[in-house]
């Protein structure tokens, strides 16, 4: 004869047995949807941010390039060597040049371009000139004054036409639209041909 005792104790054993199966059945559950997302997340960030084919890198060719930034006077334009990745399409190529000038000067001239100014993209049109698509931070944290918009444009244009043959102008953009001018000194509207006049040469280059 069971007692009541013993009765009680297998409904508690029975309840905790159910317990447990549930909190088994729950962690198995959290656990599916847990690799859901992850999943999910993986997938996402390889859409945004494709794997990067390093090998192809290696093996792509490089090409010396001219870049020009201002002298210490910010008065002219010197020239800098630089290597950078070759590309068959011009609006790449420049955007390649434009790339390298973004990323400043290594000698310790000055930059011609605000920390924090990203290109967009570039585009030619069929008579050679180069549209370049520049981020808004170019007007909010361009310094302003005449000679450094000066010195923004024409390293912008100087280092692009000669190192882009087939490109022989330069029209800036912001957000992909035309605006009046970086900081009010000189109108960006029309279209900047390579300036020779305000360039000097780089003391340490010709005395090698």
């Amino acid at each position: 004869m069971v007692t009541k005792k013993l009765r009680r104790f297998e409904d508690i054993k029975e309840k905790k047995n159910k317990k447990s199966t549930r909190m088994i059945y729950f962690s198995i559950v959290m656990a599916g949807i847990l690799a859901l997302i992850i999943i999910f997340f993986v997938f996402l960030f390889n859409a945004i941010f494709p794997p990067v084919d390093m090998e192809a890198m290696k093996r792509k060719e490089r090409k010396l390039a001219i870049i020009w930034f201002s002298d210490p006077q910010e008065h002219f334009l010197v020239a800098e060597k630089r290597i950078v990745f070759k590309e068959n399409d011009s609006a790449q190529q420049a955007k390649e040049i434009v790339k390298a000038l973004l990323d400043g000067s290594k000698t310790g001239k000055v930059n011609t371009f605000p920390s924090g100014v990203t290109v967009w993209d570039v585009k030619v049109d069929d008579k050679g000139t180069a549209y370049v698509n520049f981020s808004q931070n170019l007007l909010k944290l361009h310094p302003g004054g005449s000679t450094a918009e000066m010195a923004t444009i024409y390293s912008l244009t100087n280092s692009i036409t000669e190192s882009v043959s087939s490109i022989r102008k330069v029209k800036i953009l912001v957000e992909g639209r035309e605006i009046p001018s970086i900081k009010g000194h000189i109108s960006t509207k029309k279209e900047f041909s390579r300036n020779p006049d305000i360039t000097v040469p780089d003391k340490e280059e010709g005395s090698n």
